[in-house]
This record gives C-alpha cells, structure tokens and sequence, in this order.
C-alpha cells in the first residue's frame, strides 16, 4: 500500500511541544483505568521522570489534574469531556485519510470506533460506493458483545474495564448468532487478542460480515479501531478474508505511526 503524506505539526513555527505533552498526559490518564504513579506517565509519554513530574505537577497546579498521598495522578473531575474531545480531533486527523484509501482500494464500508468512558462509538465513516452495501452511522454507540469494533477495543482492556463496558451497554441478543454468555465471550476476547482482529458474523445483523483490528498505542494499549464491513455474499472465500485483514492491519499501523508523529 503506498505511503500517504503525513501531516508534520512538530515542523509549524507554531506548534509547542510542550503543550502538545499536556494533552497527551491527559489522554494517558483517562485511558488508565486507576491512578498512575509517575514512572507509569513517564513510560508512555516517553520523557525522563523529571519532565514528567514538572508537567504533571503543573497540570495538577493548573486543576486538570489531582494526586492521591501516594503521589499518583488521576484527571480531575470535570476534565474528562475536554480530554476525549481532543483524543476524537487528533484520532480522526490521523485516521480520515487512511480509511479514504482502505475505502477506494477494497470499496467497502470502513469505520472508525473510539473507547469513551462507558461506551465505544463510531467517530468516523466511509460508505461503501456499492449500491447494496453494510452502512454505519457516526455516534452509533456499538455492542461490545456483537459488533467487531466493539470487540477489537474491550478484548484489550483490564477484566474491570470490560465489566464496566459490558454492564453500561448490557448483553442484548441481536441475530441468533449473537453471544450472550459471558464465558463464551470471554473465550471471544481471548481469541482477539490472540490473533489481533475481531469479526462480527451476522452477530449484530443477518447478512452481514465485518472485520476489525485494534489501533495500537505507543505502550500497547487500545482506544480504538478499524473495521470493515461488507454483505455476506460479498465475501468471496478465505483468501478474499485474509485480504481484508492484511489491508486492514496496514491502515491500523499507519494511523498508529501517524499519531505518534503528530
């Protein structure tokens, strides 16, 4: 797949590093699921513990941020909303280029899903040009139990992440191949992360096939992922799969690089 121009901010006169860090260590934070001590900041913003600890005890003194006796850092209340609106803008930056190019060379619906506090929602979508064709709708709040999207992002978070998920959205049966018990979908999200891609086998809609694959942050961890989607009868056989999957992994990896670039 040939490479698409990246959009360089660290070269605008403008851009500040700094302020640039903030944001990330704000988006670090509401990622964790529980306070993070400041080797854990450092690892993922990749700085010394001396930079992290100047910019974490500035944001601290700024109110984006509080620490617990045991010097670490959770967001402080009210911060979330501006966080997850900064991680959207930067994730569709990145993304809305590359699922353009997924689009024309596989002409199939592809989507991108964001992890949010209690839910995974679509924050992107590129319809398929065909006249029958699987549809998507951006803020369609997805089922971590049925949908691929849903899927490639719980599968990768902590056991308490997952309940939370599974308890906000509920386990709702749509098609009767949907999974509904939860010691079979714990088995699904084993097999995700396994193999890296999720499916969605007519388990949110008959006659429908949808593959996705988790985004990838620096420190491993998921708060997204792509997928396509396609009517059952248009997927050909095991090689027209494993087409999809590979096209799929690539824009995956290039919307990671892209973000860590930007």
């Amino acid at each position: 797949m040939p490479e698409l121009p990246r959009k360089r901010s660290g070269k605008d006169q403008y851009f500040s590093r700094a302020v640039a860090k903030a944001l990330e260590a704000l988006e670090v934070l509401q990622a964790g699921d529980a306070p993070m001590a400041l080797g854990e900041v450092a690892q993922h913003l990749q700085l010394s513990k001396a930079s992290a600890l100047r910019l974490l005890r500035t944001l601290e003194a700024s109110g984006c941020l509080a620490s617990s006796d045991g010097g670490k850092y959770v967001l402080a209340p009210g911060v979330h909303t501006v966080v997850s609106t900064q991680t959207v803008t930067r994730l569709r930056r990145a993304a809305i280029p590359r699922l353009q190019h997924l689009n024309h060379q596989l002409r199939e619906t592809c989507s991108l899903a964001a992890l949010f506090d209690n839910r995974i929602e679509v924050i992107a979508v590129m319809e398929s040009p065909q006249p029958i064709r699987m549809s998507n709708v951006v803020g369609h709040i997805l089922p971590p139990n049925a949908s691929s999207l849903g899927k490639a992002i719980v599968a990768f978070q902590t056991e308490e992440r997952r309940e939370k998920l599974l308890r906000s959205y509920g386990m709702y049966r749509f098609t009767d191949q949907t999974i509904t018990d939860r010691a079979a979908l714990e088995r699904e999200f084993a097999r995700v992360r396994e193999l890296s891609f999720a499916t969605d086998l007519e388990e949110s809609v008959c006659d429908g096939h949808c593959f996705a694959v988790p985004i990838f942050g620096s420190a491993g961890e998921v708060g997204a992922a792509v997928s396509i989607s396609l009517p059952k009868a248009r997927e050909r056989d095991s090689d027209h799969r494993e087409e999809i999957l590979e096209a799929l992994r690539s824009t995956a990896d290039q919307i990671a690089a892209d973000l860590r670039s930007d």
